[in-house]
């Protein structure tokens, strides 16, 4: 069976070579990862043998930042845009289901106006149920979440937007 970290390793030199497919057995399990339009694809594993089924490609999503509705005033965290050049994003370094806080009745790790250090825990990615803890890695203020609790993420989108310090 593959560990998490050795998975993420992989999946972090296709992002940064020009290999866009990499297939590996090991240990009766084969991991098959793709890559499309230089955008690392889901990370499929299975146990081998594997018959000669084509894996399913899923498009990453775009991320937008949520809109105020119409009974609702804009707040800080609305009027920041993901492509803001002057904001550091913290992204995902995996494809896992984010999480607010270490548990569904505890308050979440951070808010928006919430001052953040490089080690500073912001969000949990649950991945092959373990719970990986997202540090900041920058000290600033987080000013907009750009993901809601429970919603599936993927590897490489933005989960927050920090202005730094």
């Amino acid at each position: 069976m593959f560990k998490l970290n050795e998975i993420r390793e992989l999946v972090r030199l296709i992002d940064e070579t020009s290999v866009t497919e990499l297939n590996v057995e090991a240990a009766g399990t084969k991991l098959i990862i793709k890559k499309e339009l230089g955008v690392a694809a889901p990370v499929i594993v299975q146990p081998a043998p594997v018959q000669a089924a084509p894996a399913v490609q899923q498009p990453v999503a775009p991320v937008a930042v949520p809109q105020p509705s119409a009974d609702q005033p804009a707040t800080k965290e609305d009027k920041q845009p993901v492509d803001d050049p002057t904001l550091h994003q913290i992204i995902s370094p995996m494809v896992g289901t984010f999480y607010q806080a270490p548990a569904p009745d505890a308050d979440p790790y951070v808010r928006v106006g919430a001052k953040v250090t490089d080690k500073t825990v912001v969000c949990i990615v649950e991945a092959m149920k373990l719970m990986n803890e997202i540090e900041a890695d920058v000290r600033g203020e987080i000013v907009a979440v750009l993901a809601e609790n429970g919603q599936l993420v993927e590897y490489g989108q933005p989960l927050f937007l920090v202005k730094l310090d």
